[in-house]
């Protein structure tokens, strides 16, 4: 089958035909690039969709993902940017592969397709100057036949008529002669054009055409196979990105197989728990047993204990701190509002928030001292004396912050329990503390009865509070004081604003009475009547070779 042979004589079709191919082609070189826009604009609405539900920084968001179900929502928004970049992937790599190769194409095809019609319509022409030129020879062919056949007619006639003289015959004769000699020639040169235009017209319509026609033939099969091989590209540029779109999929089946529902009722528990135990039992107050006693010593002495029981019995209302509600706005630097399990973690919070501050100050001071080192060793790179001001500012800093730590690991320790306790401490502490001891007992039973500052005692219920406290006088006073196993100097100037804690300048000297067991305090004595705790790194111990149990832990 070719078209030479089977279309030869269809060259306007053939035209139209090729032209719609190539039209055809342009077409689907649109369907792609628009496919291509498809992919870049949902690629681009799924980052932003992605983004849009991304945590933000610094912000409450950042908390909620400490939960499996967030993370894995997290996950699943990752993968979904991922899942977004394979989008863009086929897109790129439909653009360079199919459109951008089809264009280029289609321009070559067009150039092809316009020099083979060029081709055909000048061998057209061709064929069509030598049918002319058979026309011509053949006309002039006919008209010197009858020329001559009437030029033989006038000479029989001149010859065949007396009263005609006989040079008239001659010259008839002469004209008849030169007619017929003019008509073999136009017979001879009909008969090699026409000879001239068989071989043409052979050479054209099964050489010349088939030839040209077989070559739009092969250009318009290699467009065909050109567009199924882009449609393949098209299917294959989808198909390589789905394993990594599988693979996407999986990660986010994975993290939602990853959520632990029971690990996530246990963070609401250590982000909720208060520490406190429920509110017991309210015990009932019989109001009418003053009426019905008679006035005695007996009686009164009896309700004034009564009395005393149920001032005393207000503590079971303080219980009910949880169904209070808390006031508002920002609480103590120590966070002595919260809860104690939430307090303990805002201050390991803060600890290690300052201790990464006091890492970045000591990063920087190291960067600091090298540059130093590098302008000493090369002055003419810089001024060593200019990065003295910068590291003394950086001391200044890192001074700061260590005491900023030191103040909140001491109350860290305190909730930890790393502390004596309040009670033992305010035992060995002599009768000078006596009325300090009295506001520890009230400050007590208000962190406990009122830990978020919601509650508060009414003034008769405080004043009542301090009658417990000679009964504590009395066993301290009986205590012996402890002996002195030491001195130490202090570094540092301390603050001691906690109970149990004393505050110290720097350079004082000091008596030591109890050594640093391990939780970060050193118990010391400023006089006979003046005793406390104080950070272990703020002082400079120096204990008595024979004293009991002097080990130094610094």
């Amino acid at each position: 089958m070719s078209w030479g042979t089977e279309l030869w004589d269809q060259f306007d079709n053939l035209e139209k035909h090729t032209q719609w191919g190539i039209d055809v082609l342009e077409k689907y070189i649109k369907f792609v690039k628009e496919r291509t826009e498809i992919e870049i604009n949902y690629a681009k609405q799924l980052r932003n969709l992605s983004k849009k539900y991304q945590p933000k920084k610094n912000s409450k968001e950042e908390d909620e993902y400490k939960y499996s179900s967030c993370r894995a929502f997290l996950a699943t928004l990752n993968e979904m940017n991922d899942y977004a970049g394979q989008h863009e992937v086929i897109s790129e790599n439909m653009t360079s592969q199919i459109t951008t190769e089809l264009a280029r194409y289609v321009q070559e095809l067009k150039q092809e397709r316009k020099t083979h019609f060029h081709d055909g319509r000048k061998a057209q022409q061709h064929i069509e100057t030598c049918w002319k030129q058979l026309e011509s020879s053949k006309r002039r062919f006919e008209r010197d036949c009858k020329e001559a056949d009437r030029a033989q007619q006038y000479f029989e006639k001149m010859d065949a008529d007396i009263n005609v003289t006989k040079a008239d015959v001659e010259k008839a004769r002469q004209q008849a002669q030169l007619r017929h000699q003019m008509a073999e020639d136009s017979k001879a040169e009909y008969s090699s054009t026409l000879q001239k235009f068989n071989q043409e017209q052979h050479e054209h319509y099964h050489s010349h055409i088939p030839n040209i026609f077989q070559k739009i033939q092969d250009m318009e099969e290699r467009r065909i196979v050109r567009i199924g091989e882009s449609m393949k590209t098209f299917a294959e540029v989808d198909r390589q990105v789905i394993p990594i779109i599988g693979k996407c999929l999986d990660e986010i089946t994975t993290a939602a197989e990853s959520i632990d529902q029971k690990n996530d009722s246990q963070l609401v528990v250590e982000a909720f728990k208060s520490g406190f135990e429920p509110p017991g039992e309210v015990d009932f107050e019989d109001f009418t047993q003053p009426i019905k006693r008679t006035v005695s010593e007996s009686s009164l002495s009896n309700s004034r204990e009564g009395k005393s029981e149920s001032r005393f019995s207000t503590k079971s209302k303080g219980k009910l701190w949880p169904f209070i509600k808390k006031n508002k706005g920002g609480g103590p630097e120590d966070f002595s509002n919260l809860p104690p399990e939430q307090r303990r973690k805002k201050l390991q919070q803060k600890v290690d928030e300052l201790n990464k501050d006091i890492q970045k100050e000591l990063d920087q001071r190291d960067a600091l001292t090298k540059m130093k080192d590098v302008y000493i060793k090369n002055p003419q790179m810089g001024d060593a004396a200019s990065v003295d001001l910068k590291l003394g500012e950086l001391a200044q800093n890192l001074e700061r912050l260590r005491l900023e730590v030191q103040k909140f690991e001491g109350w860290l320790a305190e909730v930890e329990g790393r502390l004596p306790a309040r009670t033992d401490t305010t035992r060995r502490q002599s009768g000078m503390y006596e009325p300090q001891n009295t506001l520890t007992v009230n400050n007590c039973a208000q962190d406990r009865e009122s830990p978020d500052g919601s509650y508060t005692e009414e003034p008769s219920q405080e004043s009542e509070m301090k009658a417990p406290a000679p009964e504590f006088d009395d066993e301290f006073d009986d205590e012996e004081q402890l002996p002195t196993i030491g001195t130490c100097k202090a570094l540092y100037t301390f603050e001691g604003q906690n109970e149990g804690t004393i505050s110290v300048t720097e350079g004082e000297t000091l008596y030591v009475i109890e050594v640093d067991k391990g939780d970060g305090w050193t118990r010391i004595r400023k006089n006979e009547d003046e005793e406390g705790y104080v950070p272990t790194s703020y002082v400079e111990v120096f204990l008595e070779k024979n004293a009991k149990g002097a080990k130094t832990y610094i």
